[in-house]
């Protein structure tokens, strides 16, 4: 498994959770230490809980959910770019990148996937994430994926259109990823939602596979 690289956040009580989300909690309802055939858990989360993909009906109310989210813009070439200083990731930081013009998938990482390197548990406030202005460059660009490394693509508690700009043009937003040692290049992502009937968001395992030199 040496090509690929697991950018998912293992779901577990000790992951931060947004505030008012549910609690996480993983139930080992039948156990074989008890006497029982087989083991048998029920896990309780929210469906942004940890790496997850956000769907158009998240933000739209009559907004497709998360089993209509297209397969061609979850998995593909994908550009994994360092922000390592901004607090807010504007348009201007965006066009510095000086991404390929092909770039159809970006992953951002930034200051925020420190704290997946620390196991920081407690929720922050203070992330990194994309402005109004950073949303709509990303839409212009016909960028059909972006990937960031905290819980939200938006400021917390910053404007709504920043996830709006993106859910209406049909971008797929994944949250919550892990790129801590992952360096900027270019990768094949893999990112697969759980398939939820209804959801407007679903927890993801996502990899990236490094291309031939």
């Amino acid at each position: 498994m040496a090509d690929f690289l697991d950018i998912s956040l293992a779901i577990s009580p000790d992951l931060p959770r947004w505030p008012g989300s549910a609690l996480t909690e993983l139930n080992r309802r039948r156990d074989m230490r008890r006497g029982d055939a087989v083991n048998d858990s029920t896990l309780i989360c929210g469906v942004h809980i940890g790496t997850h993909v956000d769907a158009p009906l998240h933000f739209l109310a009559d907004g497709a959910d998360v089993t209509h989210l297209s397969l061609d813009a979850l998995i593909g070439p994908a550009v994994v770019a360092a922000l390592p200083d901004p607090d807010a990731v504007t348009a201007d930081d965006l066009e510095a990148l000086n991404l390929p013009f092909d770039t159809r998938r970006l992953l951002l990482r930034t200051r925020n996937s420190k704290g997946w390197q620390r196991r920081d548990r407690e929720f922050r406030t203070d992330f990194v994430a994309l402005t109004v202005d950073a949303a709509r460059w990303v839409v212009a660009r016909g960028i059909r994926l972006i990937g960031v490394d905290y819980l939200s693509v938006q400021i917390f508690r910053g404007d709504p259109q920043t996830h709006i700009a993106l859910l209406q043009a049909g971008v797929v937003i994944v949250e919550g990823l892990n790129l801590a040692e992952v360096t900027p290049g270019s990768y094949e992502l893999i990112c697969l939602p759980l398939k939820l009937a209804g959801a407007e968001g679903a927890p993801a395992r996502a990899v990236l596979r490094r291309l031939p030199a």
